[in-house]
């Protein structure tokens, strides 16, 4: 064997940890965009109008303006319209006057596509099982690790703003030290763990947003 031969895996591996974790990332990004893709075909809707109808059903009857949808979605607002658009037409949302301006008009779930909104709500048997192959400790420490990214990419304004536990009024990080549930929700009065720390809670008021 030559001196110069290793076996030593860390000897043939160039690509820093972080490196190797967005290539990770962007493989498990093909596979959603893919399932994505089929489970929209299904419906005959696209991957936009699904997310559309799963962002309008969190509104419930005040429904959304045009803007606010592209950028919940982080599309462009002709996207956004093109979408709506079809929807429309397919007679899943609906258009009328806001209920805070009625020269504005909001974008609504008819009945149909409240419907629609809960059948495709749901994530592939697929996609279940490859999170479940993570034990309940990788799970944990992997939503972790998401949420921080996401707080990340959220202060650069790369992405949506999420309605997450950790930029919420009501949340008491580690009020409790050395506790399973560490957290408080002031909203709840209860605390709660890192398994439990939400990425889009409907009840999340943001730190600095006002009354």
């Amino acid at each position: 064997m030559s001196t110069n031969e290793s076996n030593n895996p860390s000897d043939f591996c160039h690509d820093s940890t972080e490196q190797r974790i967005l290539v990770g990332l962007s493989k498990v990004s093909l596979a959603l965009k893919s399932q994505s893709w089929q489970d929209a075909g299904r419906y005959g809707l696209s991957p936009t109008q699904v997310q559309i109808l799963s962002l309008l059903q969190t509104k419930g009857h005040e429904g959304m303006g045009l803007s606010a949808v592209a950028e919940g979605l982080a599309v462009t607002p002709a996207t956004a319209s093109d979408a709506v658009r079809v929807l429309v037409e397919k007679g899943l949302v609906q258009k009328k006057p806001s209920p805070e301006d009625k020269r504005a008009i909001a974008i609504t779930l008819t009945a149909k596509g409240q419907q629609l909104a809960i059948k495709t709500a749901c994530w592939s048997d697929l996609l279940l099982d490859a999170v479940g192959e993570l034990s309940e400790l990788e799970q944990t420490v992997f939503l972790r690790g998401l949420i921080k990214m996401i707080r990340k990419l959220q202060e650069a304004g790369q992405i949506p703003i999420s309605k997450m536990c950790v930029t919420c009024r009501f949340f008491q990080p580690n009020r409790y030290p050395n506790s399973d549930r560490p957290h408080h929700c002031a909203l709840v009065d209860a605390p709660f763990g890192d398994r439990h720390l939400q990425i889009d809670c409907p009840d999340q008021i943001m730190i600095n947003s006002r009354d």
